[in-house]
Formats: C-alpha cells, sequence, structure tokens
C-alpha cells in the first residue's frame, strides 16, 4: 500500500455523503432492449434520465459501466449520458440456445459511490437457415414394417431462437411416407417418417426423398436432406437399449481416457441381424469432441477435459445398430461435478492513496471478489490483517469497500501496507492476496 498523504477535505460533509450513497442501490435493474447485429455506437438508453441523475452529474462523479463478465461490450458518454454499444452484438455468440439473451451490467459512480444494475436484452433475428449434418441419410426399412411406424430422421439444427427458429419439418409428395414433427422435451423439433402402406421389395426396392427444415421467419429460411430409402428384406427385431436414459456423474477434473460406462442394447434376432454396433446419434460437435463410444462393446470414454464452469451437464444420445440395419435409440445424461480448481478473483475498481489524519471514516478502496466455481467452491470470505485501523465492509453483491476503523495520527504512524485476501470455502481452500 502506498504512503497515506495528509489532505484537507471537509470530513463530516464527506463521510456523510460516502454513507448515505454506499447505503443506496437501485432495488430493480434498469431494464433495456436491442436487436441483434446492431451496429456499435447505436443508442441504447439515456442513463442521466433513467437514473435520476442532473446534467454533468455523470461526469462529475466519474460514472462507469461494468459488466459482469468483465468484457466491455457497453459504453458510458459521459457528458450526455447516452449508454451505447460498444460492438455489434451476435445473440447466438452471446446466449447459444439460451433465451432469453441478458446482458448483465453494473453502473459505478465512484464519487460518492453509489450502485445501479441494469439488464440488456438481446433481441433475435432470423440471421440463420435450419442446417442438416449431412446432405443425405440412409434409411433402411424392413419389407414386412406395418403402416404407422415411426423412423427417427436426423434433425437440422437452427442458432437462431424462439420464432425464427426451427418450426417444421416437410417431405416430398410420395405414396408410402409422410413426416410428422414433434416437439422434445427440450424444446427441439424432431422430425419423424411415418409409414403410410405396406411395402413391397419386389415392387420398389428403394425411395430417395427430400426432407425440407422450415423455420418461423418472414419470409422463412429452410434447409433440405435426401433420405435415401432401402427397402430390406425382413430383420423383424431392433436392438432395444437395456436401460434408458443412463444416468452417470464425472468430476470435472478427470483424467482424459477415462471410461464414463458402457451402455448395452440387445437384439433377439439370431446371426448376422442380432450382432449390435453402437456410435454416438446427432452428437454435436461439443459432444464429439468430448466423448468416445466403442462401437463394439459400447463403452464411452473421455476424449476432452471438462470444466463444470463452462458446461454442467450433457445429454448423449446413442445408437444401437443390429447387422440387418435396424437401430434402437437412447440417451446418457452425464452430469460434470464441480471441483475447486479456481481461485477467487480480486478486481481493485476504486483506490485512494492518500488520507488526512483524524479524518472519520474514509474509503480507502473499491473492489470485486468472484470465484467460478459453485457451491461451497464458490462461496468466499474476504479479510484483512487484524492489527491494522480498517475495516472490510460488503456494499453490493460482491463488491467490498477498505475503509478507516477510526482517525488515523500519522505522527504515530505514517503509512500501512494493507493485505487484502479472499478464500473460498472448498475443498482444498484457495485463495487470492492482493497488497
Amino acid at each position: 500500500m502506498e504512503t497515506l498523504e495528509r489532505i484537507q477535505p471537509n470530513r463530516q460533509v464527506m463521510a456523510f455523503i460516502l454513507m448515505v450513497f454506499l447505503s443506496r442501490a437501485r432495488a430493480e435493474p434498469m431494464r433495456y432492449s436491442v436487436v441483434e447485429e446492431t451496429e456499435s455506437g447505436s443508442f441504447v438508453a439515456h442513463l442521466t434520465k433513467d437514473l435520476g441523475l442532473g446534467i454533468g452529474e455523470l461526469a462529475a462523479r466519474s460514472a462507469r459501466v461494468v459488466s459482469d463478465d468483465d468484457k466491455q461490450r457497453l459504453q458510458l458518454d459521459r457528458q450526455t449520458g447516452d449508454l451505447l454499444l460498444r460492438e455489434k452484438l451476435d445473440r447466438e455468440e452471446l446466449c447459444g440456445p439460451v433465451e432469453p439473451c441478458v446482458l448483465h451490467f453494473q453502473v459505478f459512480l465512484e464519487t460518492p459511490v453509489q450502485f445501479f444494475e441494469g439488464e440488456l436484452s438481446i433481441q433475435d433475428v432470423n440471421d440463420h437457415s435450419p442446417v442438416f449434418p449431412t446432405r443425405e441419410m440412409l434409411l433402411k426399412i424392413p419389407e414386412n414394417s406395418q403402416p404407422g411406424t415411426l423412423f427417427p430422421l436426423k434433425l437440422a439444427q437452427d442458432l437462431d431462437v424462439g420464432s425464427n427458429g426451427l418450426q417444421k419439418y416437410t417431405l416430398s409428395p410420395n405414396s408410402h411416407f409422410h413426416v410428422l414433427t414433434q416437439n422434445h422435451s427440450e424444446g427441439k423439433k424432431y422430425a419423424d417418417l411415418v409409414q403410410d402402406k405396406a411395402l413391397d421389395r419386389e415392387e420398389q426396392s428403394e425411395f430417395s426423398l427430400t426432407l425440407t427444415a422450415l423455420d418461423g421467419g418472414s419470409p422463412p429460411k429452410s434447409g433440405t436432406m435426401i433420405v435415401q430409402i432401402l427397402i430390406i428384406d425382413v430383420n423383424d427385431n431392433a436392438p432395444e437399449f437395456v436401460h434408458t436414459p443412463y444416468e452417470v456423474q464425472v468430476l470435472e477434473n478427470s483424467p482424459l481416457g477415462s471410461p464414463v460406462l458402457s451402455v448395452s442394447a440387445r437384439d433377439i434376432d439370431a446371426g448376422n441381424f442380432g450382432s449390435v454396433s453402437y456410435s454416438l446419434f446427432q452428437a454435436s460437435d461439443e459432444i464429439k469432441q468430448t466423448f468416445s463410444i466403442n462401437e463394439v462393446t459400447g463403452e464411452i470414454r473421455l476424449t476432452k477435459k471438462l470444466d463444470f464452469e463452462q458446461i454442467k451437464s450433457y445429454h448423449v444420445e446413442i445408437e444401437a445398430i443390429d447387422g440387418g440395419g435396424l437401430s434402437g435409440k437412447g440417451s446418457v445424461v452425464i452430469d460434470v461435478v464441480d471441483v475447486n480448481d479456481n481461485a477467487p478473483e480480486l478486481t481493485i475498481t476504486s483506490l485512494t492513496n492518500s488520507v488526512p489524519e483524524n479524518a472519520p471514516e474514509t474509503v480507502v478502496s473499491v473492489f470485486r471478489i468472484r470465484d467460478r466455481d459453485s457451491g461451497d467452491n464458490g462461496k468466499m470470505i474476504c479479510s484483512i490483517p487484524d492489527d491494522l485501523p480498517f475495516l472490510l465492509k460488503p456494499t453490493f453483491k460482491n463488491f467490498y469497500t477498505l475503509v478507516t476503523e477510526s482517525p488515523l495520527d500519522r505522527e504515530s504512524q505514517a503509512e500501512y501496507n494493507i493485505t487484502i485476501t479472499a478464500t473460498d470455502l472448498g475443498t482444498p481452500r484457495l485463495k487470492t492476496q492482493h497488497n
């Protein structure tokens, strides 16, 4: 800590103002909305008016905008009081499939200290078309399959959300099949091929149909995939998984190559029709990079380091295919278990290098602590040495102020070195110190 020098403010007035503003924080956040892809520099809100402040007060009080993720996507014009976009925002990049997409920020007024919380909702525009994982899929259907049977088709993905996201599937006209669009519990749209009439391999041994995925934009965007259907001789039992869904927990610090679990499907057919091979079904790039499955044994292993702070759970679809082309579907829910692998972070947002002697309670520093872990691993305590005439006071969320506990006497001691320690409650406990 640098030398505390003598200054001469009106101590009673400063202490009163500081006490008032530290005790005030807007209960309800300010809520704003902007459409994604809006150009940088665009107007978001007039903060002077919304905060009930006077003209020029934002500049006089050294106001600034602080984002939760430390990425400054917003900027504040202190002279005009306008909140502006610092960069063009991509909703899909910021939030992925999460809806609503909200950026949280705080407006911090330094002198005297005061905080206001804000939320910026990023509205989706229809800037993505549905995309299938492949241009073509092969579907093998036994000729004794009965009308009304459903066959899962590969699903398309649309990075847009809400009405701009994937809404339905259509199939090129034919006399044997139609497509049924169904809602999954996770909100995804699944396509099932529905058989409408009996099949005769000798009459027609294959079909080539076009599957189209449509979103809800105006006009709608679309993507297509060719569905090749081969009619095969009778194999009248598809593989069935012994358990589904499987559920397992894996520590986030598990080494690469660690076994996660083994899945098992059985097929009561004999010979080649009864042999089963395993694969990941409709896996995203993230899942394919993180897990592998042994096609013979069904053992799933870890191929990429896990990070609980990034992804807490994986929903993995698996497929068992027998020698005749019939398949059974199952799912595995893999929950990542947090370990204490992140030390607390301490960021100084305001610092005073000198304090007048004999002054009443005075703010020396304002800082924020954060721990990216969760549960007890993410809970923190903050402390300074007991033998110093200073106190730590929580002010807003994880913000703290370092203040003098009593008037200081320069003749007794002219400077202090203060170590601030942030410690989490995980096992083992991790800590960060700042001098």
